[in-house]
This record gives structure tokens, C-alpha cells and sequence, in this order.
């Protein structure tokens, strides 16, 4: 069964504040989309690895990219994460359907070979998958400044990257929310959950390290987590 990740690097990460996508910003002395990308390239689980960057910056990001053997391709996103992941399936339109397919923000740095396996493992017997961490946070829904419904916290997660699917069953998703002129959605679960609910997505288990760099402190975490060794469980 053919793997294919893909590394969403689409966004200008305006929050980070550095001037530059944040992919481009450089923790422990090495691009960030270098982290992202090594990572699947590195895993024997997958087998070619497209990576899908902001207009304007592909040459900076096939310049990261070239060292690394499973790079099939580096294409150009769009305006929106959805736009984004659109682009990769028409990259993708040679694939079979019973492909494995992995969504990864390039704005994970840190996403290791544990947490990987985890998805495609689960995917062995599941259609979607995602990665997610118990909330330590009590989450709260408020309307108007004021709470209106408080969920248990042991019924939350917070989601991370990647999150894998079958590749048609990921294309069935989109073609129905291309169609919607209300469509809004953050990531490609949120696509399924919403347009295939008769399809479970499978949850497991994340990683702390696994951080999403947005503002400028998690740069700072960053470069700790990558002067920090790994934890045995995570090599």
C-alpha cells in the first residue's frame, strides 16, 4: 500500500512576525519545513513526500526540500489551508484510491517517527485518522461573553498533525464541500467529520513536542525543544 505525505507549508504565518513565512524561520540552526520534511522523509512507512508552499517562496522551499530523496514534489498552495490540501489532490490525481495519505502542518517542527506510525498503523483498518492530546485546559462554549455550555474535559482533545486518510475516501469529502457555498473548515478531518459523517475517524494518540509554532514565544520553545533530546518513547 503507497504512502504519500504531505507537508503543508502554504501559509505566511503573519503571527509569527518574522517577515517571512515561518516555515522559512530557522530553529536549532535548520528551516523549520526542513524539520517537517525530514521527518516523513526519514520514516520507512512513507514512500514520497510532496510538500505545498506559499506563492512567491517555491524556489526557497524546493531549495529545502532537494536533499531529500522522497521529495516527489513541491507545488504551490493556496489562500486557505482547504485551498491548500486541494492543490496536493490535484498533485495526487495519479495515486490510487486505497493510497495512505498524510496531512501535516510544515508549522510542526517536531512531529516524530512514533507519532507517524501511530496514523498509518491505524489506518490499517480505518478510513480517517487524526492525532490528538487530552485538553488540560477546561474548554468552554460562550456566546455573546457569556458561557453557554461547559463540555467534560475528559470528552476533549486537542488535535495535532498528521492526520491521515484513505485517499479517495479524502477526495469523496472534498468533491461534497467544493459544492457547498457555505464551506468553512481549519483541516481535513473537519472536511470528512462534516461531509462523510458515516465515516469514524480513528484518534490517536499525540505528542507534546509535537508543538505548532504560530507566535512568536512558541519560537522560543522551539529552539529549547531542539537543543532538548528526545525522550526514548519518541525516538
Amino acid at each position: 500500500m503507497r504512502t504519500v505525505a504531505v507537508v503543508l507549508a502554504g501559509g505566511i504565518g503573519q503571527r509569527v512576525g518574522a517577515g517571512r513565512p515561518k516555515q522559512l524561520v530557522e530553529v536549532g540552526g535548520r528551516p523549520i519545513l526542513a524539520h517537517a520534511v525530514e521527518a516523513f522523509d526519514a520514516h520507512p512507512g512513507v514512500d514520497a513526500v510532496v510538500v505545498v508552499m506559499a506563492a512567491g517562496h517555491l524556489r526557497a522551499a524546493a531549495a529545502i526540500a532537494a536533499p531529500f530523496g522522497k521529495v516527489a514534489a513541491v507545488i504551490e498552495g493556496g489562500d486557505t489551508r482547504t485551498a491548500s490540501t486541494v492543490a496536493a489532490l490535484r498533485a495526487l490525481d495519479g495515486e490510487a484510491g486505497d493510497a495512505r495519505v498524510l496531512f501535516h502542518d510544515a508549522a510542526r517542527p517536531f512531529v516524530d517517527a512514533a507519532v507517524i506510525g501511530r496514523v498509518l498503523d491505524a489506518l490499517t483498518g480505518a478510513e480517517a485518522v487524526a492525532v490528538g492530546l487530552p485538553s488540560a485546559d477546561t474548554i468552554v462554549e460562550v456566546r455573546d461573553g457569556v458561557v453557554v455550555a461547559m463540555p467534560p474535559r475528559d470528552s476533549l482533545a486537542r488535535f495535532q498533525t498528521p492526520q491521515g486518510f484513505r485517499l479517495g475516501t479524502l477526495r469523496r469529502a472534498y468533491e461534497l464541500a467544493l459544492a457547498d457555498p457555505a464551506l468553512r473548515a481549519t483541516d481535513d478531518c473537519g472536511i470528512v467529520h462534516r461531509y462523510l459523517p458515516d465515516v469514524p475517524i480513528r484518534v490517536v494518540a499525540g505528542s507534546e513536542r509535537n508543538l505548532k509554532v504560530t507566535h512568536p514565544l512558541d519560537v522560543v520553545v522551539a529552539e529549547h525543544l531542539a537543543a532538548a533530546p528526545e525522550h526514548p518513547e519518541h525516538a
